[in-house]
């Protein structure tokens, strides 16, 4: 048995029928390990210690009934959790990046998954210029000229925040550049890091895979479709799923990435594929999918990424 302490959002709050962290959770369970949850700001540091004020849980896939927590506990996830699961959703702000040092400081002692190191070093639209050669044509700025000039080469783009998450605040430019100069304000405004601009690619209406790797291995994948009027097919603001299968590129892409995942602890990791070979996002701060693969083909994705937590596990222990 394992004991699990999961950094996440509040249980309250998820949808469970097709939440990523809650589909792990139950499986962990299922298996007799011991579960905790906590939130990221429930952190504490003190004489070379990481401790949470964490809940012991157990769940069940009951809507509206699907969580019962203990008393709260002070958790010393260095020396009394066997796995930390750092599934809190982004914003990729100082908060998440304070959460990730705090915990790299006990990764010597417990398997963090994901690396908490590695994740900090890889967010999703960085990351992924790693694999440029894959990449649909992309500019990262924040200057108005180098958009305009973009756009003249390209003839239809997409403004999106660099570390934006879910779909939130991806914009479409057309030809005539009309409120170009006026998103750039608002976004020069709202952030301070560059933003990435990209080439549009009318593939998305066909849909935008979510492809999952289990410790640099496929896993599985769906299609997600855009909702009427959209370009953005993200489930969280309204696309739709559907069962699909890899291409040749796409496969390529995966066999591109998957070493270099597992080499850096990236365990569970989802990647996104448009027009079945344009490598847009890697996704390793709190990947979602294996809900709708498990519904669409089968395939028990939270098992596989236990299978590789305990092997990770028992390995630290010989």
């Amino acid at each position: 048995m394992l004991t699990v302490a999961v950094q996440m959002d509040p249980l309250a709050s998820i949808n469970i029928a097709g939440d990523s962290t809650f589909a792990l959770m139950l499986s962990a369970q299922a298996r007799g390990h011991r579960l905790f949850h906590y939130l990221a700001e429930d952190l504490n540091y003190s004489a070379g210690r990481v401790w949470a004020k964490a809940h012991p849980v157990t769940v069940q896939r009951v809507v509206g009934d699907h969580y019962r927590a203990g008393d709260p506990v002070a958790l010393d996830l260095g020396a009394d959790a066997d796995v930390v699961l750092m599934r809190q959703d982004p914003p990729f702000d100082l908060g998440y990046i304070t959460a990730t040092h705090l915990l790299e400081r006990i990764a010597d002692r417990t398997l963090i998954v994901n690396d908490p190191a590695q994740v900090r070093n890889a967010p999703e639209k960085m990351f992924v210029l790693d694999y440029a050669r894959f990449m649909p044509p992309t500019l990262v700025t924040r200057s108005l000229d180098e958009a305009r000039a973009f756009l003249r080469e390209h003839g239809d783009i997409v403004i999106k925040p660099l570390h934006g998450n879910g779909g939130k605040a991806i914009f479409r430019i057309s030809g005539d550049g009309s409120n170009l100069s006026a998103l750039i304000e608002v976004f020069n405004g709202m952030w301070r890091e560059p933003h990435m601009v990209q080439a549009f690619l009318p593939d998305v209406a066909k849909g935008d895979k979510r492809i999952v790797l289990v410790d640099g291995v496929v896993a599985g994948a769906i299609n997600r479709l855009p909702g009427e009027g959209e370009i953005r097919s993200n489930l969280a603001v309204g696309g739709s799923a559907e069962k699909t299968v890899l291409t040749a590129a796409e496969y390529e892409i995966c066999a591109a990435l998957g070493p270099e995942l597992k080499r850096r602890g990236l365990l569970f990791v989802g990647i996104d594929v448009i027009g079945g070979k344009w490598l847009t996002e890697i996704n390793v701060t709190s990947p979602t999918g294996i809900v709708a693969i498990e519904r669409f083909d089968g395939t028990d994705v939270a098992a596989m990424i236990w299978d590789a937590i305990e092997g990770k596990v028992a390995a630290r222990s010989e």
